[in-house]
This record gives C-alpha cells, structure tokens and sequence, in this order.
C-alpha cells in the first residue's frame, strides 16, 4: 500500500472499538429485566406482569417504598447483608437516606435466606482473609461488622467448607 492511500473507516481498529462499545451500552441500558411494569395515572396501583404472565397489584404504594426495597434487593443479592446492615444502609445519612418507614416496608417485604447470606459472607471472610472460623463468627456478629444473628452466623460457621 502506497503512503498516500487511506484506509477505509472499516478497517481501522477504533472505529470497530467505538461500535462494540455502543453496542455493549445499549444492551446494558436495556437491563435484561423480564418484567413488564405499567402504571395508571387515576390512582396509585401498579400492575405488574411477571415472566409467567401472573399479574399482582401494589396498591397504594409508594415509589419511595418501592425504591427502597429494590435497594434492599440488590444489597442482600450482592453483597450478602444482613437484615440489621441492610436496614442501617438505607436509612444511614452515608447511605440512601430512606426514611425510616420506607426502609422498614423495604425489610418487612424482602424474601431473603439470612443464613445464606451469612455463609456467603463466611465464605468470603475465610478466602479472601483467611480468618478463624471463631474471628469469621466473631466478625458476622459484630455491631461494628455484618450484624447477622447469633443463629445466622452459626449456621454459617457450621455449614463452612475445612
């Protein structure tokens, strides 16, 4: 190829670097989620459709209730709190700042296995800083740690891999 020639915008490595970018942010922004969700604008009820196409009503919800649940949804998924952390961290000035009353409509509605969420956080504590299993009890109940119940974080201990 000459010094004069171009290459065309196909073969050059950015542009296809820009498009695959695009794409991935188009695909995330469409979130994956299955769930279909409308809203009438009369009274406060919202429908919504789930996968199996099973409808339910949230009546007289608050958005704010709602958002806070979801919240709580994400911290229990993916971090592993427990119920007390979870509650601190939606109503923490540090954190989302919910009210207490919607955090609590967030806590009272939440379906999580706590014990679970003690072992994975167990899990986590025994690989990646390799404690004691009385340090990871220790640590799962602290006020100043994860916060889980005495029956949580036995359960925990007791379900650990040696």
């Amino acid at each position: 190829m000459e010094k004069n020639e171009k290459k065309s915008i196909l073969k050059r490595w950015w542009f296809w670097a820009i498009i695959i970018l695009v794409v991935i942010i188009i695909v995330g922004s469409q979130g994956g989620n299955t769930n279909t969700q409308t809203s009438t604008s009369t009274d406060n009820t919202t429908n919504i459709t789930d996968t199996t196409g099973t409808k339910k009503e949230e009546d007289n919800v608050p958005t704010e209730y709602k958002n806070a649940l979801k919240k709580a949804e994400s911290y229990s998924e993916i971090m592993h709190m427990s119920k007390q952390k979870i509650y601190d961290q939606l109503t923490s000035e540090y954190g989302e700042k919910f009210p207490a009353d919607a955090a609590q409509y967030a806590i009272d509605n939440l379906q999580v296995d706590y014990k679970a969420n003690a072992l994975e956080k167990a899990k986590s504590y025994q690989e990646t800083m390799n404690m004691s299993k009385q340090r990871i009890y220790d640590q799962l109940t602290s006020e100043y740690g994860e916060k889980f119940t005495a029956e949580e974080a036995q359960y925990a201990i007791d379900n650990l891999k040696d």
